[in-house]
């Protein structure tokens, strides 16, 4: 989309009226079918009656009313306006930083010297590249990728990402923000193959293959902040636990994370506590600590912490932990700025159908009476297992109390609450440890903010504290504290280029070098991290690619062909982490998990010679990485991209974002006569073909995936349940929200963007 420029935005002057319809006529020159006659017209005569205005002036003139005129029969005049943007970045740029205007990028050497000098960059990057390295580098930089943008992904990526100076001068351009973030992935790779391997990754980035998750994107090079998406925590049962979670909880949300909490080991309200009896205050105040945290540790100023907290659905708190969230009942009970999900095992679920009874307990009192805790077990298979084995162990004992519920009450409470607040999340627990690679050395309590990590959990205990040397040493157990390392592939742009192979090999090793980069400021989440070398590769714009390829959401093709995009993407995602582990070795648990037996390729039925060959090299050589596909909602980066959300339908073929003073159309991605009809809304498609899609999809993630529900207002009770039967059936291992055409609105996890 290259633009051969002969008059410079930054020489233009209102007064000169033929200069700046010289300059739309350069803009408008690839997209001949935009009806420019009466933007001009509209244009001239704004200028011939003011010809004062000043260069921002025109530009903001150009840009709305090149904005005014974006609509589905011309939804091309978003590139218009992000051209005229970028050239009004390209000359704060070059005043910032006193290189010639007409230059659009220029002396990157000199960006990393200023915002070094400044404190916005880390010194690494110029400690550890050369002046030559840089100059080449420098030269890798392309221009024309700039006008892949659309305008509103332009302006949220200069907005929100770019690196300005501390008074809010724009410094760095966008080529250069994903030439540092590809300097910074592979700063410690060695030296006669780093200059390549960041090519590759700019690359990928620079043609909008992939994106980066929002804290890569946001942070990589700079002197602040981390790399890493969200963490999972698992609240240990006692005061110290309780209290050092929220610590670390805070610091992290403090760095810009998204937290998920596991809440299910906590004793429930009326529990003894030293065996006094009835005195236990339950989860719902510790919930209300955590709310407090949330709200008033922000995350660099940009906005409140975001924590999501799981519960088992045996419980016996669980009927106040649905309600946390409703507008309604006693405000002191209430943590509005919370998201909630609700552990689900097997069992449940059938009860549910059978209309049968449940049965709630105190795991404090379970762990007491009966030796073990209840939440560190499933069923090893489909209908039987050890949980449900000690689940009625538990049930039928004579001294353990336990509430005599309808299993289907339980159920209407969640969905009481979903149509209202959109939550709580499901996380079916049997069916994600089932799946589970690293059985061998752990469990998985719940998921994350976004429900599309699954990874192993345990609490982090004290075991001893001391005094020495007039210091106080605390020594810790350390937990598995799980962290996410998240980018994702742009399905539209990379399938339809057929580039899918070269761009996730590199895509895995940019994300495996997340895991050495980060300083997450709590030990055990670091030590964890190195621990799994734990990724999350996922992919948006499904809705994008189904338009492209002219496949209907509704359709037994468009289900097949999701099984077989990403069976391509499992196996690719496999086969370069294992070629990662050739050269850099396996991750540390690698021994007796399912990669290294060989179980996870049997289990998922990969037969084929080209399977069976890759499992052969797994077995021979290791996988770097313990776990490695996730999908995420990956709203904000699907913008940025231009292309759809994550897996989800669109809402509407054209909507507008809301701005401060102003309102900027957006259109569906490459709307045209020919992808017209392919663009259903999501509240008018069936959603049992979006579970059907999932399900297949499900089957070669060896996490999980952020999958919305989406009802309508007037939706019957028992079809929202046969929706979430349904998914449970279909071996979905977690769903996010219900959205709802009544639901106030929901935030999205902009830390897994």
């Amino acid at each position: 989309m290259t633009i051969m420029e002969k008059i410079s935005f930054n020489e233009l002057y209102a007064s000169n009226v033929e200069d700046v319809l010289g300059y739309i006529e350069q803009l408008t020159a690839t997209f001949p079918t935009l009806q420019v006659g009466e933007y001009n017209e509209k244009i001239t005569r704004t200028l011939q009656h003011k010809q004062d205005y000043t260069r921002d002036q025109l530009a903001n003139l150009l840009i709305l009313s090149a904005l005014e005129r974006i609509s589905m029969t011309e939804p091309d005049w978003t590139y218009v306006a992000a051209a005229i943007y970028l050239d009004r970045l390209y000359g704060q740029a070059a005043l910032n930083r006193s290189y010639d205007s007409k230059q659009k990028y220029a002396n990157f050497n000199g960006l990393l010297v200023q915002l070094t000098d400044i404190g916005i960059y880390h010194p690494m990057l110029l400690n550890q590249y050369s002046e030559q390295e840089i100059l080449e580098l420098g030269n890798l930089i392309d221009s024309s990728k700039d006008r892949l943008f659309t305008y509103i992904g332009l302006v949220t990526l200069a907005e929100r990402y770019l690196a300005k100076s501390h008074n809010g001068g724009v410094f760095e351009l966008p080529q250069e923000r994903l030439l540092i973030i590809a300097m910074t992935l592979m700063i410690n790779e060695p030296k006669a193959m780093r200059l390549q391997l960041i090519k590759e990754a700019y690359w990928a980035l620079s043609n909008l293959y992939m994106t980066v998750a929002t804290p890569t994107l946001s942070n990589a090079g700079k002197s602040y902040g981390q790399l890493s998406s969200c963490f999972i925590d698992t609240v240990d049962d006692s005061l110290r636990g309780i209290y050092d979670s929220n610590t670390d909880i805070a610091n992290l949300s403090k760095n810009g994370g998204g937290i998920g909490v596991y809440l299910g080991k906590i004793r429930s309200r009326g529990s003894d506590i030293k065996g006094f009896k009835g005195v236990s205050s339950g989860t719902i105040p510790w919930m209300k600590q955590l709310n407090n945290t949330a709200v008033s540790v922000d995350q660099l100023g940009q906005r409140q912490g975001a924590i999501a907290v799981y519960l088992d659905v045996w419980h016996k708190d669980i009927f106040s932990f649905l309600e946390a969230r409703l507008n309604n009942g006693d405000e002191r009970l209430r943590t509005h700025d919370l998201f909630t999900g609700v552990c689900i095992p097997d069992v449940f679920m059938e009860l549910v159908e059978e209309r049968d009874d449940w049965y709630l307990f105190d795991p404090h009192e379970v762990r007491k009476v009966m030796g073990y805790s209840l939440e560190d077990f499933f069923d090893e298979e489909k209908g039987k297992g050890e949980f449900r084995r000690r689940y009625f162990e538990c049930v039928n004992h004579p001294t353990l109390s336990r509430v005599k519920v309808p299993a289907i009450d339980v159920f209407k409470s969640i969905m009481r609450s979903q149509l209202e607040t959109g939550t709580p999340y499901m996380f079916y627990r049997d069916a994600v440890n089932r799946e589970n690679a690293n059985k061998h050395v752990g469990i998985i309590y719940c998921s994350n903010l976004c429900t599309e990590i699954t990874q192993n959990q345990s609490i982090t205990s004290v075991v001893e504290e001391r005094t020495e040397d007039g210091k106080i040493i605390t020594v810790k157990t350390p937990g598995d504290f799980v962290v996410c390392n998240l980018s994702s592939v742009s399905l539209a742009r990379a399938v339809q280029e057929n580039v899918l192979e070269r761009l996730i090999s590199i895509q895995v090793r940019m994300l495996d070098n997340v895991i050495d980069l980060n300083d997450i400021p709590v030990l055990q989440a670091n030590m964890t991290n190195k621990k799994y070398r734990g990724i999350g590769l996922g992919t948006y714009g499904w809705h994008h690619l189904l338009a492209l390829k002219g496949i209907a959401w509704e359709s037994d093709e468009a289900v097949a062909y999701c099984d077989e995009i990403y069976e391509e993407i499992s196996y690719l995602t496999i086969k370069a982490s294992m070629e990662l582990a050739k050269e850099k070795g396996a991750y540390p648990v690698y021994e007796g998990s399912d990669w290294q037996t060989g179980t996870y390729f049997d289990r998922h039925d990969y037969r084929s010679d080209e399977w069976l060959e890759l499992k052969n090299n797994v077995q021979n050589h290791g996988i770097r990485n313990g776990y490695l596909l996730a999908v995420a909602p990956n709203s904000s980066t699907a913008i940025i991209a231009g292309s759809t959300s994550g897996i989800d339908p669109i809402f509407r073929k054209e909507y507008s974002e809301e701005k401060k003073d102003y309102k900027i159309p957006v259109t569906a991605p490459d709307l045209n006569a020919q992808t017209n009809w392919y663009y259903k809304s999501v509240y008018h498609i069936d959603q049992a073909w979006s579970i059907k899609q999932n399900a297949k999809r499900q089957r070669h993630i060896d996490q999980s995936i952020s999958f919305n529900l989406y009802v309508r207002n007037d939706i019957k009770a028992k079809e929202l349940l046969d929706l979430h039967m349904l998914a449970w059936e279909s071996g979905l291992k977690t769903t996010y929200y219900v959205r709802s055409t009544s639901s106030a609105v929901i935030d999205d996890c902009d830390s897994c963007q």
